[in-house]
């Protein structure tokens, strides 16, 4: 069994609990594009036997969350699992539509981001949240995300809490995002829950519950093949002794433009390979 699955992860489980629990049904190697928070729910795509070869392809993707933003209290985990560092009223003015849609708006575009320090982000060899949960103090580096799109869902005043959801790229800390935004808005606030609702193309819609009734014939049924991952990718047809090279590692002097390509031999699907300078050579073979 070689592909991907979308799995719709539920609230208060790891992600590697869902790669444990899909590589016991398919005795498969299992793994993933990236980790949600046990807090969060949503779109976590898996890759299943030669589909983990398939990983450098779509680890980049943009991502789209609906998130809850509860203010007036901060944390040191930034979400609701952390310790109440600090409490403040909040003034019902910064609640107002159109208040909380002008900030929202604000943070559209590239910028720079100060990661939170419980994750597992590595400075000096180790991981922030080591660092956190020691006391210890490192200076932790921003990174360069880029917002593309902001829309404001709901807001419970009696709450103090904002939804909205957001389409971000690779690298995106909701957590770090939230805390900035309650900052703009004049307070201070948390990840109060997060649904991830998109990875690349992977949406909630093709995604299925992996849970204790869950078989082998369930994940095969909603598997996405490698080829039908690659389906937008130009295709490159062999004959029997170009294939025999090809499978051996020799480089194909080809003609098309640089890039990914599906391989077939008498219209069978072989593999990926990839054209760069005008020379085609293997990449995944199924």
């Amino acid at each position: 069994m070689d592909g991907i699955i979308v799995v719709n992860k539920p609230k208060g489980c790891t992600s590697h609990d869902v790669v444990n629990k899909v590589k016991w049904i398919v005795k498969e190697k299992v793994g993933h594009t990236g980790t949600l928070d046990p807090l969060a729910t949503g779109v976590l795509p898996l890759l299943i036997g030669k589909g983990t070869l398939c990983s450098k392809y779509l680890i980049n993707h943009d991502k789209e969350y609906q998130v809850s933003l509860k203010l007036g209290i901060a944390t040191d985990t930034m979400d609701a699992e952390g310790k109440v560092l600090e409490e403040k009223e909040v003034d019902s003015s910064i609640l107002e539509k159109s208040n909380v849609e002008k900030i929202l708006s604000s943070f559209i575009g590239r910028q720079e981001q100060k990661p939170p320090m419980y994750s597992a982000i590595k400075v000096k060899g180790k991981k922030l949240y080591e660092y956190a949960r020691r006391g210890e103090k490192v200076e932790v580096p921003k990174r360069e995300i880029e917002i593309y799109n902001m829309e404001l869902v709901g807001i419970n005043k009696l709450n103090k809490e904002i939804e909205f959801k957001v389409s971000c790229s690779k690298g995106t800390y909701i957590r770090s995002l939230c805390t900035d935004i309650a900052k703009a808005l004049g307070t201070i606030g948390y990840m109060s829950g997060l649904e991830r609702l998109k990875v690349g193309e992977f949406t909630l819609k093709n995604s299925i519950v992996v849970n204790d009734s869950t078989d082998r014939e369930v994940i095969e049924k909603n598997i996405i093949t490698v080829e039908e991952l690659f389906k937008d990718k130009g295709k490159i047809e062999l004959d029997s002794k170009k294939l025999l090279l090809f499978l051996n590692g020799v480089k194909l002097s080809y003609e098309n433009i640089d890039g990914v390509y599906r391989i077939y031999n008498l219209g069978k699907f072989i593999g990926l390979g990839v054209v760069k300078n005008k020379f085609l050579k293997r990449d995944i073979v199924l």
